[in-house]
């Protein structure tokens, strides 16, 4: 006779496991880390808010301000992939290219890929960048700190251009562009596109950055000290003008009564160098 199978009834104590949730059924988001605090609310990986399976949620991220913090760091990343008019829609194609990608990463680092994801994006976003402030023809660059929401934009976009434009006429292609992209961002190697773009974006700031702190000394001046702004009917200098050169050494020497030295006079200056002296000619002058 066959055996009659007996069910043993399930206690309601019993604990439900919930299944984790992994990236393409690979990859898992509990081991990441945010290492730069100032970014750690703009990157979306949180293993309670933001895992999930495929990099496509259907969100609605442009509708409010901000709201595209809230985007999973990864799908950021695939979106940024369907760039110009012929890449328009296709979110298989840009889901395929990460997924591959993600899966090259793995092979060569032995990391978890969501990890070497954020490391890239914290190491390629600039802190400082120079804006074009003026007005009625007289214009002049000015260092400014980046916004840490920026930061993550700026990133994203600067490594998914660097492996576009890898991959264009190289018979790799484009997922092991962005792999090698990626993981050369993470180390903060120079080899990677975006690190390269940041270093310049930095250094332009850092070489307008003096100009602003004439401006706040002169902001922290009674109304009566300040030094009035530059006028829109002064011209820069011409290459031959000595007040170039008496400003210059009256600047080098400390003798501020050779020159009427005020903040307009230094703009001056700093447009007259910007367009018409270079470094070597700079030095001849001093």
């Amino acid at each position: 006779m066959a055996e009659v199978e007996t069910l043993v009834p399930v206690s309601a104590s019993t604990e439900t496991y919930q299944p984790e949730v992994k990236l393409f059924g690979k990859w898992g988001y509990e081991d990441v880390q945010v290492t730069d605090l100032a970014l750690a609310d703009y990157v979306a990986v949180s293993a309670v808010k933001h895992a999930t399976f495929v990099p496509h949620t259907s969100g609605r991220y442009q509708m409010k301000r901000f709201r595209k913090a809230q985007c999973p760091i990864v799908e950021r990343l695939t979106n940024s992939l369907m760039m110009h008019g012929r890449n328009n829609g296709k979110k298989l194609m840009a889901v395929r290219i990460v997924k591959h990608a993600m899966e090259i990463i793995y092979l060569l680092t032995d990391l978890n890929p969501i990890q070497v994801i954020v490391d890239a994006v914290i190491n390629s976003g600039p802190r400082e960048d120079a804006t074009r402030i003026g007005s009625a023809g007289v214009v002049r660059r000015q260092a400014v700190d980046i916004s840490p929401l920026r930061r993550v934009n700026q990133a994203i976009y600067l490594l998914t251009t660097g492996a576009r434009e890898s991959a264009f006429r190289n018979i790799k292609t484009i997922a092991e562009c962005l792999a090698d992209e990626l993981i050369n961002a993470a180390k903060g190697s120079s080899n990677s596109y975006a690190i390269k773009k940041k270093d310049e974006i930095e250094r332009v700031a850092k070489a307008n950055r003096i100009l602003s702190s004439h401006a706040i000394s002169n902001f922290l001046k009674s109304p009566r000290e300040r030094v009035p702004p530059l006028e829109a009917s002064h011209q820069p200098p011409s290459k031959n003008s000595s007040s170039v050169a008496t400003l210059l050494r009256s600047l080098v020497t400390g003798e501020p009564k050779r020159f009427d030295f005020n903040l307009g006079a230094y703009n001056l200056l700093h447009a007259s160098l910007a367009s018409t002296y270079s470094p070597k000619e700079v030095v001849g002058v001093l």
